[in-house]
């Protein structure tokens, strides 16, 4: 009887143990924008060893942009081939629309990194955001393949 209640007893608390630490798993603080904005900014100058100068006028320059692009809104939907073609013409309108807007912020804030990052800089900062767009991408999906389970 001692042998079983052991048993149970043991059985109990590792049953309290695993959920304690699963309830822990699921309780991790997902970033804000502007938090996952200022730890790329961070990232990029790391890797590109900026002085401090210039890392605090990238990372507040950086940051602005980000949320310039955030104030665009998502990207219109697409796949509207199902509708009329008045609405499919509408709705790649809406894109080449969206599509212009990023661009004319892309231009912007090229011309402001031109005042203190050189041209060669501006490429390396152009490439480490790329690759970190595609690495977030890339685990955004695993995730969702795995909430699909």
């Amino acid at each position: 009887m001692k042998s079983v209640f052991k048993i149970l007893l043991f059985a109990m608390a590792m049953t309290t143990f695993c959920v304690s630490a699963y309830a822990q798993k699921d309780n991790r603080q997902r970033m804000t924008r502007e938090q996952l904005a200022e730890t790329q900014a961070k990232y990029i100058v790391q890797e590109m060893a900026m002085n401090d100068t210039t890392a605090k006028k990238f990372v507040a320059t950086f940051c602005q942009f980000q949320k310039e692009i955030w104030a665009l809104g998502p990207r219109p939907k697409r796949g509207v081939s199902s509708g009329t073609d008045a609405e499919t013409e509408q709705a790649i309108k809406e894109r080449f629309a969206h599509s212009q807007k990023i661009l004319n912020l892309r231009h912007k804030y090229y011309e402001e990194y031109s005042k203190f990052l050189s041209q060669q800089q501006i490429a390396r900062v152009y490439e480490l955001e790329r690759k970190m767009m595609d690495r977030l991408y890339h685990r955004s999906q695993k995730e969702r393949l795995k909430n699909n389970k």
